[in-house]
Formats: structure tokens, C-alpha cells, sequence
């Protein structure tokens, strides 16, 4: 391989290279990004300056939603610019630095969601041993556990994926440096990171999806025990947006780090990098929020005082 020039930079597919297409994509993402940003930054600001807001379950949210702001800012401005300006260049070191960052907040993301299922479980199934079990101790190294697993996983798969040499098609089929993408131009044999990326996939998505689905069983059967159909609400309220968003967190993700390279299109992978790295950042502050009249009567109160400070200045 001594011929082989070395990589300086990638080439981003894209959705279109019809440039009306490219302005109406990057408006279109450009409206995603603040309203994500928005959202979450709100609930960040909500849950910190309300003192009823000070509790494990909100503490995570707040984690929540600030992974959710580095998550969506990871791949979209750098995705927007290049809609605007119609070049599609990413260097290699941003390559690098945008994998490792992807990875990093998604699996932190994913431990975090199975920590809040957790959270719903002590406080609705052992609720007189919840202050004890979610004390702030236990809510500190859950939140940073989540960051230290996430650096961690993201360090094996970059460093195994860009240990590979590339040549030939520096074409990346994604809006943003993935994996499998990056696999698929690699000039060696891949097969020994691919049965990696899939034993990993299939061994933590199942402990993921066991953990949420048992704490729900236990979760959805103490709440059909509730005599209070208002209570019942409440507590479904709470708990299904939760499972709606790891659902489709988890599920998109699966589908496009296991499926075999014969079998993948552009359309199908750039359609299901969407639902697993935009849509999520922009759903949970929906979710969260409208069935949750705790966090909206905290966000009423914190726009009228910013009105009001706004006013009387």
C-alpha cells in the first residue's frame, strides 16, 4: 500500500444536488435547529431556576436536554453550511472529531434514557424509599456514568474505524461522518470492525431495551392498581412519551449499524440518520413538556418574569 495517498479530507452526500433543493433543505433544518435549541435551552433554564423543579426526575431531564443540544449540534450547522455554500468538504480531523462526538452523545443519550426509565421506576413502584435510592449522590454519578460509558464506547469504535486506511470513493453516503458510511470506503478488509460495530449494537441494545421494557412491565403494572383515574393519567403521561422517544431512538439506530452493506440504499440511510440524530433532540422538549404540567407552569412563570423584566426596563 505504499502508493496509497494519504486522506485529507471527505466528501458528505448530501440530500440533493439540485441547489433550490439545497436552500430549501438548509432553511429547513435551519428552523429544526432553533426550535431544538429553544426547546431544550427553555427546559435547561426552567428546571434550573425553579426550586420545585429541583428533583431527580427534572435533574435528568435538564441532563436530557442538554446532551440533546450537543447532539443535534454536532451534524446539523456543519450540514447547514454546506446547503448554503454548496460545498460538501469536511476535513479528516473534523471527520474524526464529528464520529467521536456522535458516538460519545448518542450512547450517553441511550444510558441516560434507561437511568430515567429507572428514575419512573423507584419513584412510582417504591415510592416511600425514593428520596433514599435517587439521593443527589446517586443522581451525580448516574448522570456522569453516563458521560464516562458514552467517552468510552466512542473511543473503541473511532479508534477502530480510523486505524483503516481509505482510498479509492472519498464519498461519506451520510449528511455527517458515520460509521458504516466510513466502513464502506475503507480500502481493507472491514469485516473484523463490522462483527464489532454488531456484537456491540446487539449486546448493549439489549441490555438497553430490557432494562426500559422490565422497568416499564413493573411501572405499567402499578399504575393500573391507582383507584384515581387522574392519577392513572398523570402516570402514563409521564412514562409513554418516555418510551415513545427510546423507541424510536433505539430502533433507528439498530437499523442502520446492523444492516448488511449488500442490502443498505442512500435514501433509507440518510431518511433513518434523521430519526436518530435530528428528530430526537427536537421531539423531547415536545414530549416532555406538553403532558407535563409541573414544567409547563414553570416555563409560563419564567417567560412572564423575562416579559416583565423586559417591560419594566
Amino acid at each position: 500500500m505504499s502508493n496509497q495517498t494519504t486522506v485529507t479530507e471527505f466528501l458528505l452526500q448530501g440530500f440533493s444536488d439540485v441547489r433550490e433543493l439545497q436552500i430549501f433543505h438548509f432553511l429547513l433544518f435551519l428552523v429544526i435547529y432553533l426550535a431544538a435549541l429553544v426547546g431544550n435551552l427553555l427546559i435547561i433554564m426552567a428546571v434550573a431556576l425553579n426550586r420545585q423543579l429541583h428533583t431527580p426526575m427534572y435533574f435528568f431531564l435538564g441532563n436530557l436536554s442538554f446532551l440533546d443540544i450537543c447532539y443535534i449540534s454536532v451534524t446539523v450547522p456543519k450540514f447547514m453550511a454546506n446547503s448554503l455554500t454548496n460545498n460538501r468538504l469536511i476535513s479528516f480531523s473534523g471527520c474524526v472529531a464529528q464520529v467521536f462526538l456522535v458516538l460519545t452523545l448518542a450512547f450517553a443519550e441511550m444510558i441516560l434514557l434507561v437511568v430515567m426509565a429507572y428514575d419512573r421506576y423507584v419513584a412510582i413502584c417504591r415510592p416511600l424509599h425514593y428520596r433514599i435510592i435517587m439521593n443527589k449522590a446517586m443522581c451525580s454519578h448516574m448522570a456522569s456514568g453516563c458521560w464516562i460509558s458514552g467517552i468510552l464506547y466512542s473511543v473503541l469504535h473511532t479508534g477502530n474505524t480510523f486505524r483503516l486506511s481509505f482510498c479509492g470513493s472519498k464519498v461519506i453516503g451520510q449528511f455527517f461522518c458515520d460509521v458504516p458510511q466510513l466502513l464502506k470506503i475503507s480500502c481493507y478488509d472491514t469485516s473484523a470492525n463490522e462483527i464489532l460495530v454488531i456484537v456491540c449494537v446487539v449486546f448493549f441494545g439489549f441490555i438497553f431495551v430490557v432494562s426500559i421494557f422490565v422497568s416499564y412491565i413493573h411501572i405499567f403494572s402499578t399504575i393500573l392498581r391507582i383507584p384515581s383515574a387522574q392519577g392513572k393519567y398523570k402516570a402514563f403521561a409521564t412514562c409513554l412519551p418516555h418510551l415513545l422517544v427510546f423507541s424510536l431512538f433505539m430502533s433507528t439506530t439498530m437499523f442502520t449499524y446492523m444492516r448488511p452493506k449488500s442490502v443498505s440504499s442512500l435514501s433509507q440511510d440518510l431518511l433513518a440518520a434523521v430519526f436518530y440524530s435530528v428528530v430526537p433532540p427536537l421531539l423531547n422538549p415536545v414530549v416532555y413538556s406538553l403532558r407535563n404540567k409541573e414544567l409547563k407552569d414553570a416555563l409560563a412563570k419564567m417567560l412572564l418574569r423575562i416579559v416583565l423584566i423586559k417591560k419594566s426596563s
